[in-house]
């Protein structure tokens, strides 16, 4: 059976698109292949964990990658999460679809107290509303 691949990029693969990742492996179980990305990789920000954890899914073993390395991965489908990312996107090869949504950073920096979580939950809740959206217009075609 053939699972289109999905890619999340954002600048530095830390939250909004290892939240997206995470989000869209459990919403879409076996129907896609999922992976995530930046322009500028850093690490995956424990806030972003924290908040996945809340859901019951587990990013904590997830890994900060660099969008190249994913060019020559026969990428399907490509969704920015950002703005920057989206303009500094590199061209995949193929017929691969390209989608943008513009999400809100919750990042403020890497010692953010737990004050800062409900920017993180909102950018969680945006992005499952994104992907929801993403999967029933998929079921619908």
């Amino acid at each position: 059976m053939f699972k289109p691949k999905v890619l999340f990029v954002c600048t530095g693969n830390s939250c909004r698109s290892q939240i997206a990742e995470g989000i869209m492996r459990d919403k879409a179980g076996d129907h896609y292949e999922v992976f995530s990305a930046g322009s500028h990789p850093s690490r995956v920000n424990p806030m972003a964990i924290k908040v996945m954890d809340e859901w019951g899914i587990d990013i904590s073993y997830h890994t900060s990658d660099s969008v190249n390395i994913y060019l020559d991965k026969e990428i399907d489908i490509v969704i920015t999460v950002c703005d920057h990312a989206n303009q500094i996107c590199p061209t995949f090869p193929g017929d691969v679809e390209r989608i943008h949504w513009s999400i809100k950073d919750p990042f403020i920096g890497w010692d953010a107290g737990d004050e800062h979580l409900d920017a993180f939950r909102e950018t969680r809740e945006t992005v499952c509303e994104r992907i929801e959206k993403f999967l029933k217009s998929r079921k619908d075609e």
